[in-house]
Formats: structure tokens, sequence, C-alpha cells
């Protein structure tokens, strides 16, 4: 197995990172293998289940080149400030170059005790891992920006979580893990040196279109914020919620990060609370645009050293402007709609108003509407006007029925990783059996796509699984 190491963030320094090996897992198990993930660093299915492989994804043997550390940052939690955080179960393995000369992360998640663990076990348990896995690959296809996995691994260690679980670890693939609570670590702790240097490091790699730019920390900034309310707008559209938007979570490409106790919407709620601990509700689905602006101006601050006094306003007004953009786009397409007109927007959450009050399947809904086929319980009088207004705005379009349905389509998913499926792949895998998460890594990976052999993956969930809460544990 050969990786063409580059370790870019080790160069930093201790300031930055802490340099430590992994704590083996014990007796570790392939169980998963992503092969999209694996053709994103060059290597093959073949590669990522030799002996070599293994012990270097489990920890127990590093090949050369890596480099693992435990990255530090801080970050907002639950809008609460903690001055010193970082990676306390995951170490950053090292980074690779692609043939593409893309710059990957691999991460190793559920990697042992590091200094940032504050006395927890620091591993992963194969519940959280699975949800992981699934969910990074589930958004991908969908067209939201996301992290990525390769492989997952089983371990017999146990590990005590509200409940005694067994350990894992996930090799998570992503371009960056600096996150927002990165910047505001060397900002609170007035280390504007650091600061400085890891904002021309973000530059340098992420970033080099604005090292030319007359401030370009402020045009960074710009562009990070534009790009997290473009996440979120897609958030939105496809009836994600996150569960956990702590700036320690949010990525500086504006992709989404560790997923903790998300969840697909089943019956649309603008209030979906998918995390059981959030009591107060403060990442709930219908705020998450509010947050995303909110870690964005947290994200600011932790920049103000650095960029100029008017930026912080521009910021908001670019974040507005893109997110809107973005979500507008989105929720047009669903609805078939490819000219834009003035009225688009009301017509958009007049929907969403009806759907919430007669409790309809969100997903469902709009793949039926693909279709021309109503879900049973949106034909009912409550839709009439709707229907009408819906039909008399269709008569703007310039297309054909059958362009417009195959356009929809295109756009409506017709599988979604909804919590009981990932749930059920979940409960086979605690008795040893992998083959449920392979075969929603397979479904996932076209979920725009009529899969016949599948057709009950598309359904509404079964009375158990409409109202699942889940852990924040992990």
């Amino acid at each position: 197995m050969k990786l063409n190491f580059d370790n870019q963030y080790a160069l930093l320094g201790d300031n930055f990172v802490s340099l430590m090996p992994p704590r083996p897992l014990p007796n570790p198990r392939m169980v998963s293998i992503n092969p999209l993930g694996a053709e994103l660093i060059g290597l093959t299915p073949a590669d990522i289940s030799s002996e070599t492989a293994l012990n270097f994804f489990s920890g127990a043997e590093m090949i050369a080149g890596a480099n693992p550390l435990a990255m530090v940052y801080a970050g907002h939690q639950f809008g609460g400030y903690s001055p010193r955080l970082g990676d306390g179960r995951g170490l950053l393995l090292g980074q690779v170059r692609n043939a593409k000369n893309i710059l990957w992360d691999i991460h190793l998640k559920g990697a042992g005790p590091t200094p940032f663990c504050r006395g927890a076990d620091g591993r992963a348990v194969l519940r959280s891992s699975i949800r992981e896995y699934l969910a990074s690959e589930a958004l991908h296809h969908l067209g939201i920006p996301t992290s990525r996995a390769l492989c997952l691994i089983h371990s017999d260690e146990p590990v005590r979580r509200e409940k005694m679980e067994t350990a894992a670890g996930l090799i998570r693939l992503s371009q960056t893990h600096i996150r927002f609570g990165t910047f505001e670590y060397f900002c609170h702790t007035e280390q504007h040196d650091e600061l400085k240097r890891l904002a021309d490091y973000v530059l340098e790699i992420h970033y080099p279109e604005f090292r030319g730019e007359e401030n370009p920390y402020d045009q960074m900034l710009l562009e990070i914020s534009g790009r997290t309310a473009e996440m979120i707008a897609h958030w939105q559209a496809f009836g994600f919620a996150h569960g956990v938007m702590n700036t320690d979570n949010m990525s500086i490409l504006g992709q989404t990060f560790d997923y903790g106790p998300y969840g697909f919407m089943d019956i649309f709620d603008p209030g979906y609370i998918c995390n059981h601990s959030d009591d107060q509700g403060r990442y709930a689905f219908n705020q998450q645009p509010n947050i995303g602006m909110w870690n964005c101006l947290a994200l600011a601050h932790g920049l103000k050293p650095l960029i100029q006094p008017d930026t912080i306003d521009q910021m908001k007004s670019h974040y507005q402007t893109r997110f809107f953009a973005c979500y507008d786009r989105l929720m047009s397409g669903k609805l078939g709609l490819e000219n834009p007109q003035e009225g688009d927007r009301d017509l958009v959450d007049g929907l969403l108003t009806l759907l919430a009050e007669q409790a309809i399947d969100y997903t469902l809904f709009f793949r039926g509407l693909s279709e021309n086929i109503p879900a049973p319980e949106a034909n009912n009088s409550a839709f009439k006007d709707w229907y009408q207004a819906y039909d008399k705005r269709l008569e703007l379009e310039n297309i054909t029925p059958e362009q417009r349905r195959i356009n929809m389509l295109t756009r409506n998913p017709k599988y979604i990783l909804r919590n009981y499926l990932a749930q059920t792949a979940i409960e086979q895998a605690e008795q040893g059996d992998f083959s449920e998460v392979d075969r929603l890594m397979t479904l996932l990976r076209y979920p725009f796509n009529d899969q016949p052999d599948f057709d009950h993956y598309a359904d509404s969930p079964p009375e158990w699984g409409r109202h699942m809460e889940i852990s924040c544990s992990s």
C-alpha cells in the first residue's frame, strides 16, 4: 500500500499539534471498505483489504511517511465558549496528495486517549462509527458538501457509554480538519503570531486565489461564510439536521463535518430536534441557518486581529446572499421551476407550511410530486389552493412536462438515510453481520435512481422508527 504523504499541517509546530501514535485497537477486523473513498487517495479496495492497511488504520503499525498527531482547537459548544478542546479521540494519521495534486487528510476516529481527551477513553463505538460512515457518503451522493469515509474497523474492546458497547475505528477523509474553533483558540489565547501562521496556511493550501488580494484574510472569511451558507442551504433543502453545530464542528471549507446525532426528517417538522441532549432546541432544523451565521460571526471574531473593521458587517450580508441564492435555487429545482419568478419563495413557504400542518413525509412528498403522484395525505382541500397556484406557476415554464419530470427526479431523492435504516444496520452489525452496512452504502450511492430491488427502503418508517432519539455519546 503506497501513499504519497505530504504532511503540511505538522510543519506548523508544537503550538498547533501534539505528535503521538494511536493506541492500537485490539483484535481489529476490517468490516467495510468504501471503494470511492479509496479512489480519492489513489488506493484500490485490494489495498485497503491488505494486512498492512489493517495494521495502519487500526493504529498498530505506522507506515513510512505517516506522522500521527492530535490538533488543538477551542469552540463554542451550545453557545458557551470552551477555551481548549482538541482531538480527544481522533488522530490525523497523515496528509496525502493524490494524482490530481489534491491534499487529503487521513484521520482515524477512535484512536485512543490524547492530551485533549479530558479523562475520556478516546475511543469511538461501533454505533456512532457506522452512523458517520454511512452519512458522510449519503450526503456526498445527494450533492451536499461533506467529509468522506474510507473504511470501518471493528474491535472487541469493550467501551462504556450509556451501556457497554464495542470499540471501532472510522477512517475519515477530508481536505482539512481545521475548524472555526482552531482560529478561535489562537485568537482568544492571544497567540496572534500563530493565528497569522494558521491563516497563511489556510490561504496557501485552501484559498490560494486570495493570496494576492489587498485584504486576503477578509476575502477568505467571506468565502468561508459563503460556503457555510450554501452547505446549510443544502441541509435545509434535503431535510437534514446536523444536531451539534458547535464551532469546533464547523469546517473552514464549508463541508458537513463531525457527524453525531444527525437526522433526516421523515414527517416535515420545522422545529425538528435530532439530538435528545438539545433541550432548548438550539440546533433544531429551522434554527440551522441562523446558527450558521452565529458560528461565522464567532469565526470572524477569531480573525479580528487580521481583518478590516467593516468586514464583519460585509460577512453578514454575504452569508445571507449566498444562503438564499442557493436555497431558492434548490427549492425551485425540487418543484421543477427553472426560470425564477417573483413569488416563487412564497410558493415554497406555503408548501412547507402545509407539509408541517398536515404531517406529511418530506422526502416522499417531493418524490411523488416529481412523478405527478400526490401523497395521499396531500390530496385534500387544504392543498387545493396551493396546487392551483403551482399549476398556474408551471404555465410560465418553457419545458415539456416530461422534461420537468426528468429534472425533478434528479433533484428529489427516492432514498435517504432515515434513522431507522441506520439503526437496523447497526443492530445487525452488533451481531457480527455487516451486510446491511454495505447494502446501504451501495443503495445510497444512487439516491435519485429507481432501484426496484430496494423499493422498500424508500418507504416511510415503521412505527418503531418514527420517533427515534439519537444520543450525543459516541
